[in-house]
């Protein structure tokens, strides 16, 4: 595949010809190749596998941070040992666990009962707001989610809950900064909202 990509193959069509031209030449010239001598195809493989390494690429990914690089060199050893399937695999794992740490970092959920920092929020409105921080009245309390809502930060998001003493009476969920939300993250909203109406809080 990979040679088939070099010499300038764009479209599944040059996979097709290329397996069909293979096939060709194993059911009509299969008692030829036995001629080929062993040096030209090891000299061809060793082409091949050069190219395929794209060494310079690989020197760059080793100073990249500590998760790629273990993601990294984790899938180049398994590909030597073992073989490239299960590499692909347990490469893709870790990717996937590498991405959901990553996410799972960025997104900060936090509740306010006093003030809120307004500042970084002024440049988008037309100069009306006169103070960078609004004083929220008694009995109010705002939760606010920086990042994805998914299932990756339930348990930071049930942590926040669970810190809260004295309940209020209004409740507000700011998600301006929530880029998408999945099922787990509107089930638990679905839970505040549930929890809110069994202790008459108000939801906004």
């Amino acid at each position: 595949t990979m040679t088939n990509i070099n010499n300038g193959g764009r479209s599944p069509v040059a996979g097709i010809i290329h397996a069909a031209v293979l096939l060709l030449i194993l059911l009509f010239l299969g008692d030829l190749t036995k001629h080929i001598p062993m040096a030209c195809l090891a000299g061809v493989l060793v082409v091949v596998a050069y190219n395929m390494s794209e060494w310079r690429t690989f020197r760059s990914l080793v100073k990249q941070s500590g998760g790629t690089l273990a993601v990294l060199l984790t899938t180049f050893i398994l590909t030597v040992v073992f073989d490239l399937t299960i590499a692909i695999e347990v490469g893709l794992l870790l990717a996937i666990f590498l991405f959901l740490k990553r996410m799972n970092a960025s997104t900060q959920v936090s509740v306010t009962t006093g003030k809120i920092d307004i500042s970084k929020e002024i440049e988008s409105h037309s100069g009306n707001l006169q103070d960078e921080v609004l004083h929220l009245p008694k009995g109010v309390e705002v939760y606010e989610i920086d990042g994805p809502f998914f299932f990756g930060v339930a348990n930071k998001f049930d942590d926040v809950m669970r810190e809260i003493g004295e309940r209020a009476q209004i409740r507000i969920i700011r998600m301006r900064k929530v880029p998408f939300i999945d099922a787990t993250g509107l089930n638990n909203l679905q839970n505040l909202c549930k929890n809110s109406r069994r202790e008459k809080i108000q939801v906004i």
